[in-house]
């Protein structure tokens, strides 16, 4: 990212007058998509580069008493934190690398598909989850750079083990091709109040059809149950907004990086029950898939309730942010 000083520089139109934005949009969905895989790569090099050090950082003895006695210390591994700090960072690029190839299938149907209909659904789909894409995955990004540098200790903030240089290279991604803030009015204000919510009801639809075809399975019940409640607790909220927003227009800027979150925890809900459905088939077969469930259910059990405490703060409403003269703050 720099300053580029134009002055004095020839320019030619590309197009119609007045029609550049809409050539400009042709690309924009699959960048913005790009944007939110860049802030996942960069996060998934700092789990790495954090797994390792937790396993080589000898400091203390676990709480439960000595793991290593054939050392000075356990490595810091053990810890309950360093644990947490880890596995949150393992869940959201998990959650997020699925997330990105679930969008992105979208994108391709929409593009490729022979079947009329097809192409349209995807479209729909594509218009609806680009902004989540792009704000939500650079978002959960910074969070697991962060951690990855929390994870180092003082390391992490000096030059020399690269931790901070991710930091830095992920934040650039919630600014840049939109920055998060007007994606999540992207999100409520255009692609679920633009249109009454039938984009939204949609994808709704999908995610219900899916937790039907999941009723007969009871190993599924611990990823399902809570699924179903995230999806309801969108649904309401989304009901809430838009009732809301028709007495107050602020209702929808004031609302809108929170319920962004809320539909991106929900998404993500989604994505590992998927997962978790096709790792349970294949459990004890190798380590990958007893892996993976451990991480839906990390995600399950202490990252999606989130999405609670996001929803009532949306529900704080806007009047709150209006209380104040601009000349106070």
């Amino acid at each position: 990212t720099c300053v580029m000083n134009f002055d004095g520089a020839k320019g030619w139109l590309i197009g119609g007058e007045n029609k550049g934005l809409n050539a400009m949009f042709t690309m924009m969905n699959y960048e913005r998509v790009a944007v939110g895989i860049q802030g996942l790569g960069v996060a998934e090099n700092s789990y790495q580069n954090a797994v390792t050090y937790a396993n080589d950082r000898l400091q203390s003895r676990a709480p439960t008493g000595k793991q290593f006695p054939d050392k000075v210390a356990d490595p810091i591994i053990v810890h309950p934190d360093v644990r947490r700090m880890l596995l949150t960072m393992r869940a959201n690029t998990e959650g997020s690398r699925a997330f990105s190839m679930y969008a992105s299938k979208w994108l391709d149907l929409s593009k490729f598909s022979d079947d009329a209909e097809t192409k349209k659904y995807a479209e729909t789909m594509v218009s609806l989850l680009t902004p989540v894409v792009k704000s939500f995955l650079t978002d959960l990004a910074l969070e697991s750079a962060v951690a990855g540098q929390q994870v180092f200790g003082g390391h992490g903030f000096i030059r020399e083990w690269g931790q901070e240089q991710h930091v830095r290279d992920i934040r650039i991604t919630q600014i840049y091709e939109g920055t998060n803030g007007i994606q999540s009015l992207d999100l409520i204000a255009r692609k679920i109040a633009g249109n009454g919510g039938a984009f939204y009801k949609q994808y709704a639809e999908e995610i219900a059809q899916y937790c039907a075809s999941q009723e007969g399975n009871p190993a599924m019940a611990e990823f399902i149950t809570p699924l179903k409640a995230a999806v309801a607790n969108l649904t309401d909220l989304t009901e809430w907004v838009l009732d809301k927003a028709q007495a107050n227009a602020n209702e929808i800027g004031a609302s809108s990086v929170e319920y962004l979150q809320v539909f991106g925890y929900t998404s993500f809900a989604y994505m590992y029950a998927m997962m978790a459905e096709k790792a349970l088939v294949k459990e004890g077969s190798e380590p990958y898939y007893a892996n993976k469930l451990a991480t839906a259910r990390f995600f399950t059990k202490r990252l999606l309730p989130r999405y609670i405490s996001l929803s009532e703060s949306v529900k704080g409403g806007a009047d709150c942010l209006y209380a104040m003269e601009a000349d106070q703050f």
